[in-house]
């Protein structure tokens, strides 16, 4: 079995050796044996650990979704769907916050349509709609 340091993991997968030290404090890799010299040695499974999770990451799952898909890879009864369920919970959750960004950004590009740029700063149509909006957060 050929065993790697710390330092040949993060080379490998292009990540710190503090964010392995993470991973392994977080148990989304398992803990190193330790050679004599007190040095951590993981076995080469690692890289693909340490891929897999940085590729969900990339795709918007969160550090505790990671964990349970792993934990959900190792279990004898999990099924492809079981997996796709995950994947389609996360496509919906990306969904709600796109349907958030884009309802602010609407807002956003309306007040900038009612600035005139040559207006006096008290009579600023985006500071006022601002003003105006917080004085009806409060009301509520």
């Amino acid at each position: 079995m050929t065993v790697l340091t710390i330092g040949q993991i993060a080379k490998h997968t292009g990540v710190t050796v503090a964010t392995l030290r993470f991973y392994e404090k977080q148990q989304l890799i398992e803990a190193p044996m330790r050679a004599d010299s007190g040095y951590r040695q993981f076995p080469e499974i690692t890289i693909k650990r340490v891929l897999f999770i940085q590729h969900a990451k990339d795709v918007g799952f969160t550090l505790n979704e990671i964990r349970e898909l792993l934990t959900l890879q190792r279990e004898p009864g999990t099924t492809c769907s079981d997996i796709k369920l995950r994947a389609l919970q996360k496509i919906e959750l990306i969904d709600s916050k796109l349907q958030e960004l884009n309802r602010i950004r609407n807002a956003l590009s309306r007040m900038v349509m009612k600035c005139k740029t040559q207006t006096k700063l008290n009579d600023c149509p985006i500071l006022a709609e601002l003003e105006m909006e917080k004085d009806d957060r409060v009301k509520n």
